[in-house]
């Protein structure tokens, strides 16, 4: 993931989603590392997962907006990370808007998005690409 951004987009965001928290699931410790910073310059909270397990689990602790999830990751994906949250119901968190992150979006996008996933962003992607898929998700 890039992390470079125009400054005029980045008062837009925090504006937008200082109040937010997002658990990004993600088995890789420098991506993980490189959204939680991205973000808190935004002013958002990141609850980081590095595997289904903890991912669900934040989901039910941090009632976050929003779910960054990647798709491959060792022992349960990305599907099941997303099943076990839908499974919650909305009252325990459940309906919160998940994002679909995977090198393998070109190819498998419309599975994912079939599965329930809000939006699909495929790896490697840039913070414009990133912040223009949370907007999409987010207005609806």
């Amino acid at each position: 993931m890039t992390v470079e951004h125009s400054p005029g987009p980045s008062l837009m965001w925090r504006n937008r989603i200082s109040h937010f928290t997002i658990v990004v699931v993600e088995d890789d410790d420098d991506s993980r590392r490189a959204l939680d910073i991205f973000f808190g310059r935004l002013g958002a909270k990141v609850v980081g997962a590095s595997n289904a397990i903890e991912g669900v689990e934040a989901v039910k602790t941090s009632r976050p907006n929003l779910v960054l999830c990647d798709i491959k990751m060792p022992g349960r994906d990305g599907f099941e990370v997303l099943g076990k949250i839908r499974a919650l119901g909305p009252a325990a968190g459940g309906s919160v808007p998940v994002i679909a992150m995977s090198a393998l979006v070109t190819h498998a996008g419309t599975r994912m998005l079939d599965a329930g996933f809000n939006a699909c962003l495929p790896k490697p992607f840039t913070s414009d690409e990133l912040l223009d898929t949370i907007l999409t998700v987010l207005n609806g």
